[in-house]
């Protein structure tokens, strides 16, 4: 997470968020097969340690339990499409998206045979959900913004039908409250076609959900926390509150670089520098290493965390080089980082009076491909330029 800590369900689902639906009863549910909830918990906790193997693995197995059952589809199709965002191999992501999209047809076939037997199917109007989330996810990020808004509108239609029959069920709360929160941070044509199928943006409604799925949510307890962190860090500017979390979850899930990468940029937020400086070192120690599963194509990532606690100190000059360091790999892989790195850069010249250039790099974070909270700050800064607090670019080491 870093700059790109963000890594969101923007426009309502980060990918971690995506999977939210399949393994929850609501309603009159037909019966769960025996062991599937356990293998679903085994398939998201090494998604969470980025798995995707062994995730995949997992769902298979839930698939083979019952195959008439569309749950373990759509946990298959979150799967790749979440190991193809991951992937730095062009062709391995498309590859995924691929398969993704089969895959959810698999699901959306099964999920209708269920509901037409048994309107009320939670688990199949959750696994439904799952499935057209993943496409979702897939046409906003190819701004196929009217497929985006009619795949949405049947996600919102089976949360709402789950959450009357069971007004209990915290896990549901969480991607309706993604949605609520997040809502008014889609770029226009997005927003305009989900007013037509969605709910109006509500962020502190949204909110309040995201928080009752963190605290009593089931097998999406942890998925909720993830979204917090990047809530309180990117959006209410609230690092305190996302420490305790993101300490949980790098401690919990050891493998998942991106806890670490957020734990960093926590640490920096909240004024705690040397810690923030520590955490970082850790991470450059083991991409240098490739010790799995870091890799050396996690550099430019760490370049652009070194950029942001190197700017968060105040010193802007190790900031820069730092930042522009991060922008040699052009790869589709590394878009958000260069989005952020952009924006930073910006803010650098803002506050050192240079507003022509830092018009110009938020301008090129909006020309960056997909969506996230660093184009959210760039529109911010093109409507009023970074003002820095007092003391900054002192030129300090940690």
């Amino acid at each position: 997470m870093n700059g790109a800590t963000g890594r969101r369900l923007l426009a309502a689902c980060c990918v971690l968020g995506l999977f939210v639906c399949a393994a929850t009863t609501a309603g009159a549910a037909a019966p769960e097969p025996a062991g599937m909830r356990a293998v679903l918990r085994q398939g998201i906790e090494k998604a969470f340690n980025l798995d995707s193997a062994g995730a995949e693995a997992m769902f298979r197995k839930a698939v083979a339990l019952d195959p008439e059952d569309p749950t373990g589809y759509a946990f298959l199709a979150v799967n790749h499409l979440f190991a193809a965002e991951l992937s730095f191999d062009a062709s391995e992501r498309e590859a995924g998206r691929q398969e993704m999209l089969r895959v959810v047809g698999e699901a959306l076939t099964r999920g209708e045979a269920r509901v037409g037997a048994d309107p009320r199917d939670g688990r199949a109007l959750f696994a439904m959900a799952l499935a057209r989330t993943a496409k979702f996810r897939w046409a906003q990020r190819q701004r196929q913004y009217l497929t985006a808004a009619q795949e949405a509108r049947g996600l919102w239609s089976c949360l709402d039908r789950v959450q009357r029959e069971d007004p209990s069920n915290a896990d549901s709360h969480l991607l309706s409250g993604l949605i609520r929160y997040h809502i008014d941070h889609l770029p226009d044509l997005a927003r305009f076609f989900s007013s037509f199928v969605l709910t109006r943006g509500d962020r502190a409604r949204g909110l309040r959900e995201i928080e009752l799925a963190a605290a009593q949510g089931d097998l999406l307890r942890e998925l909720a926390q993830s979204e917090l962190v990047s809530v309180w860090l990117n959006f209410e500017k609230q690092p305190a509150r996302a420490l305790p979390i993101v300490r949980d979850l790098q401690k919990r899930f050891p493998r998942n670089y991106n806890f670490s990468f957020a734990l960093a940029s926590v640490l920096s937020e909240s004024g705690r520098h040397r810690e923030a400086f520590a955490v970082a070192r850790d991470l450059e120690k083991g991409i240098a290493a490739g010790r799995p599963p870091f890799v050396p194509r996690l550099k430019p990532r760490h370049d652009q965390l070194m950029g942001r606690l190197f700017f968060n100190q105040g010193d802007y000059a190790r900031a820069e080089a730092s930042f522009r360091q991060s922008l040699q790999d052009p790869s589709e892989a590394n878009a958000r980082i260069r989005a952020w790195s952009y924006v930073r850069l910006g803010m650098i010249h803002d506050a050192r009076g240079e507003r022509e250039k830092a018009v110009e790099f938020y301008n090129r974070t909006l020309g960056v491909e997909g969506e996230g909270v660093a184009k959210v700050e760039a529109r911010k800064y093109l409507a009023a330029p970074y003002v820095p607090p007092p003391g900054s670019d002192r030129g300090r080491v940690p």
